[in-house]
């Protein structure tokens, strides 16, 4: 915008009760004070002060005015003050005028300006603040449906994306101080480097809210890992994707669900922000199932669309840290944790009043995850209710571990192959052993769900180790 001129400057529009309270009092200025009026919404409001014609809102949104009235002084080029609203001494004393024109009212609030109206601030973003945006831009013909368009080009997992558009996707990047240009991750299969833009663009196609942005930039890190092996993941034939599991004070801002139905439907950040991972790593990884995709599940899993819930932290009993701080990181900590998963089975069980019962019970059926005769990896997620059968007896968590540990094992001789008439199991070398049915340390237990019913859940998993993927917890990074 050019150099303002000296003076007294108005910002108003006829669409504001306050403004049109004082018009008389503008055009008064206007002779007496060598006022200058910018009009928003109308080029002869108010009449008898000369108004430029602000209605493409340059001049609103170039100077930031939230409010009308607003009365700027203007000093060797350069604003010094304002005020905002209407209040007859204020007026006097910013404008030197002692005897306004009478109004029907001393006090009157402003209205909003229209270049913070929700329905103009994107398009006005766009238009005037200078669009730092590398992605490649493509326009749609005019009789094109949008989203039709987007099924064509390939771009869905198969559910109705959001357009992308350049306004939406500025709106994402204010939910990150990230450089847009930062690269965040190089992105299997095709091994290409994701940026803050890029994984912007598909968090709004998701339909994530720009809030969401700092979780699914953490979980783009974390995915392309060696550890985590996205990679991997993608080629096997088992059935498991991504389950994001949220901890720290990001679940309540962002407002995600960690009680009843926290692993299913209904709430935005549980249901977008999971899609949004797994949408960075189909259009910038190129990771995608079909006749010559990579990815060849035999079946999928709703993990594979994108899976995400928060851990109810608030609920947890003493003795019970979030799954984020069992895994290194400090207490109140924003984290996201990657495990992979599909499911959930869920682990019933109505009847048991003691530790030592549910412990039992819970094993049993953890045992029987992927197979009675294979190891597996698991996440355990704990109901409330389940929960306080153990905590009530005064079971930490690291009881609980302890006592569950020495139940989730094999028979070596029982787990062979042929044994019971079961083709499947594991080779001769087994005979005589007792085999852990999870690797030390990697049955992950999380607390979710609504505090009645006596179900939680088993995700089952992956393998683990070198030739799987490991869980990765990271702290999430504004």
């Amino acid at each position: 915008m050019n150099e303002l001129p000296d003076g007294l400057i108005a910002v108003v529009k006829e669409d504001c009760p306050t403004c049109v309270v004082v018009a008389p009092v503008l055009a008064a200025l206007t002779d007496r004070a060598s006022l200058r009026v910018y009009s928003q919404d109308n080029p002869f409001f108010p009449p008898g002060t000369d108004p430029v014609d602000d209605r493409d809102l340059a001049f609103s949104w170039h100077h930031d005015i939230e409010t009308v009235p607003t009365l700027i002084r203007v000093e060797d080029g350069t604003e010094t003050e304002r005020i905002v609203g209407w209040e007859r001494a204020q007026w006097s004393a910013f404008t030197g005028v002692d005897d306004l024109p009478a109004t029907d009212r001393d006090f009157l609030p402003g209205c909003g300006s229209l270049s913070v109206d929700p329905d103009r601030v994107d398009e006005l973003a766009v238009r005037f603040g200078g669009s730092s945006l590398t992605s490649r831009r493509i326009e749609f013909a005019a009789l094109e449906d949008e989203v039709e368009a987007m099924y064509d080009r390939g771009w869905s997992d198969g559910l109705p994306v959001v357009t992308p558009t350049e306004a939406r996707v500025l709106r994402m990047l204010d939910g990150t101080t990230r450089d847009p240009s930062e690269v965040v991750a190089v992105v299997p299969p095709a091994l290409v480097e994701a940026t803050v833009e890029q994984v912007a663009v598909n968090a709004v196609m998701a339909g994530c809210r720009p809030d969401y942005l700092p979780v699914v930039l953490t979980a783009v890190e974390a995915a392309c890992t060696d550890q985590f092996n996205i990679h991997g993941l993608l080629c096997t034939l088992w059935f498991s994707g991504p389950v994001l599991i949220v901890n720290g004070p990001i679940r309540n801002r962002i407002g995600m669900n960690s009680g009843k139905n926290a692993l299913g439907q209904g709430n935005r950040a549980n249901s977008t922000i999971g899609r949004a991972l797994q949408l960075v790593v189909r259009n910038v990884g190129g990771g995608r199932p079909g006749v010559n995709g990579i990815d060849r599940s035999a079946l999928g899993a709703p993990s594979k669309v994108g899976w995400c819930f928060a851990e109810d932290e608030e609920h947890l009993p003493a003795g019970w840290e979030p799954l984020s701080v069992e895994r290194g990181l400090e207490p109140g900590q924003d984290a996201v944790t990657l495990f992979a998963g599909h499911g959930p089975i869920g682990a019933i069980d109505q009847h048991s009043r003691t530790p030592e019962s549910l412990t039992r019970s819970l094993a049993a059926q953890l045992l029987a995850v992927g197979h009675p005769k294979l190891p597996n990896e698991a996440m355990l997620i704990m109901t409330p209710e389940h929960q306080r059968v153990l905590a009530e007896a005064g079971w930490s968590k690291a009881r609980f571990r302890e006592e569950l540990e020495p139940l989730l094992v094999l028979d070596g001789d029982a787990a062979q192959r042929g044994v019971g008439g079961i083709e499947e199991g594991l080779g001769s070398e087994a005979a005589g052993r007792t085999i852990p049915k999870f690797r030390p340390g990697s049955l992950m237990i999380a607390r979710a769900g609504g505090s009645a019913g006596a179900f939680s859940a088993i995700i089952g998993g992956w393998i683990g180790g070198p030739k799987g993927s490991e869980p990765i917890t990271r702290p999430i990074t504004p």
